[in-house]
C-alpha cells in the first residue's frame, strides 16, 4: 500500500537513512557495552559490571524502537552485522582494555550515538516528522545523561 502520513517520500527516505545510522551507531555502542559488561575487572567490577549491564538493556530497547520507526517510514532497517558495520563510526570494544578505559571508550561513544541522534532531529524536523523528532530528542538525552554519567565515573 502507498503511504499517505503526512511526509513526502523523500523526507521520508532521508529522515529512514539517519535513522538507519543511529540504529547501527546504537547497535554498535550495545554490543560494545555487553562485552565491557562480561569483561571488566579490577576493585570497580561489580559496579561497572552492573552499570554497563544498565547501559546495554536501555541501548537493546533503543535498537527496537529505532529500527521499528524506520518500518514505520516505510524503509527496511539494517540488522545485519555488515550493514551496520558500514553505517557506524563506532569501534568494537577490546576486552582487554583496563576498567577506566572501558568508562571512557563508552562515553565516547554516547557523545557519538548523541551526535547522531541530533542529526536526525535535523532531518526530521524540516519535514514534520514530530514521532522521529520526539525519538531522536530522547537519544540525545539519554546519551547525554549516560555520557556525564560515565565521564564523573572516570574522573
Amino acid at each position: 500500500m502507498e503511504i499517505n502520513i503526512g511526509i513526502t517520500d523523500e523526507s521520508r527516505k532521508t529522515i529512514a537513512a539517519a535513522l538507519s545510522q543511529l540504529l547501527a551507531d546504537t547497535y554498535a555502542l550495545y554490543l560494545k557495552s555487553q562485552n565491557y559488561h562480561w569483561n571488566v575487572t579490577g576493585s570497580m567490577f561489580r559496579a561497572l559490571h552492573l552499570m554497563f549491564e544498565e547501559h546495554y538493556i536501555e541501548l537493546r530497547d533503543a535498537v527496537d524502537v529505532t529500527a521499528e520507526r524506520i518500518r514505520s517510514l516505510g524503509h527496511p532497517a539494517p540488522g545485519s552485522f555488515t550493514e551496520f558495520a558500514d553505517l557506524t563510526g563506532i569501534d568494537d570494544g577490546d576486552s582487554a582494555n583496563d576498567a577506566m578505559t572501558m568508562v571512557r571508550d563508552l562515553a565516547t561513544g554516547h557523545e557519538a550515538c548523541a551526535r547522531t541522534a541530533r542529526a536526525v532531529v535535523e532531518a526530521a524536523e524540516p519535514a514534520g516528522d514530530v514521532a522521529t523528532a520526539d525519538l531522536a530528542t530522547v537519544r540525545v538525552e539519554v546519551h547525554e545523561k549516560t555520557a556525564w554519567m560515565l565521564r564523573a565515573t572516570a574522573a
